[in-house]
């Protein structure tokens, strides 16, 4: 009988869930609202029974064998999801224990990026690699960082939070409460702020002018700079620049083979890596300099998420005596 994964991204506005085998195919995936479904126990009963609706409908004779999820804020070593700021549900919510009064096989959660990084390692362009760092440039800036093959968890369970380095003590307010942390800057939000700030600081012509803040999009953004809009090509230079000099900080930290852009942002292709990379090189100790590569994700499909949250009970499974 064939085994099967669940595996569950958690999103602020969805839900995406699915069921993979061990090489990554996946045979079933669909999406709930993240909000407005009650308590947390009540979203996780919805979520749990569409889960087994999709495999009664597609893989009747399968076997769930475990659960991976990647979920903002999540805490590896105590299951739970701690304040996550853009999650309805306030506090510390015990993830693992809830989704195990539905499932009677190994849960396994982690915060988003580190499911990517995980991800990467099984299914994508690092499964070469033992040292890499994985930033998701989504609406706010995730980060894995992987070293000898194995994720960072850190001490307490919330290692890797590159997205709120500081950039400016006195910058850009972020929604954990900080100031000027670097997802203000660089992200899908921190770059259309960065084309607002511009627009007001500056007189170049510009189709941007013209659009709302909620309208506005990094597809739009991406557009207008391949056109040459002046305004858009400096916001993505600026955000290069931003994104580099602190990934030039993590180069420091962890002496990685490789950076992976995953997300939304990473899309603009050459817009975003090219001044990444210049700036990232720039800002390298000379020890450092021409031995680390900025490259895109090997995970560039809508099941991506998936894929990173099953691969968390792939490297379980890898890793004990049997399945």
């Amino acid at each position: 009988m064939s085994k099967l994964i669940v595996g569950i991204d958690i999103g602020g506005t969805n839900t995406k869930f699915g069921l993979t085998d061990f090489e990554g195919n996946v045979v079933f995936q669909s999406k709930i609202k993240t909000r407005g479904n009650g308590s947390f126990p009540k979203y996780i009963t919805k979520l749990a029974e569409a889960i087994h609706i999709g495999k009664s409908e597609s893989a009747p004779e399968a076997d769930i064998i475990g659960v991976g999820v990647g979920a903002p804020n999540a805490n590896y070593y105590r299951g739970t999801i701690e304040h996550a700021p853009n999650l309805e549900w306030k506090g510390i919510v015990p993830l693992v224990d809830t989704l195990k009064t539905h499932f009677d096989v190994p849960v396994i959660v982690t915060n988003d990026a580190n499911a990517a990084a995980m991800g990467e390692m099984i299914y994508g362009n690092a499964k070469e690699l033992k040292d890499f760092i994985m930033i998701t440039l989504g609406t706010g800036l995730g980060s894995g960082i992987v070293c000898g093959g194995r994720l960072v968890h850190g001490h307490d369970g919330f290692a890797a939070e590159i997205g709120h380095v500081t950039v400016n003590p006195n910058g850009r307010l972020c929604g954990c409460g900080k100031r000027g942390c670097l997802e203000t800057y660089v992200s899908a939000t921190g770059i259309k702020r960065t084309v607002y700030k511009m627009l007001a600081d500056e007189l170049d012509d510009s189709e941007l002018r013209g659009i709302s803040f909620d309208d506005l999009s990094t597809k739009k953004i991406s557009e207008c700079a391949m056109n040459g809009d002046s305004v858009a090509k400096k916001a993505f230079e600026y955000t290069g620049q931003i994104l580099g000099a602190k990934l030039a900080d993590s180069v420091a930290h962890t002496d990685p083979e490789v950076i992976f852009l995953f997300g939304g942002l990473s899309q603009a292709g050459d817009l975003i890596f090219e001044p990444t990379r210049r700036h990232l090189e720039a800002n390298l100790m000379q020890i450092y300099k021409g031995k680390v590569q900025v490259l895109p994700s090997g995970l560039g499909n809508q099941s991506a998420p998936i894929l990173g949250a099953a691969s968390l009970i792939v490297d379980h499974f890898n890793n004990s005596s049997s399945i």
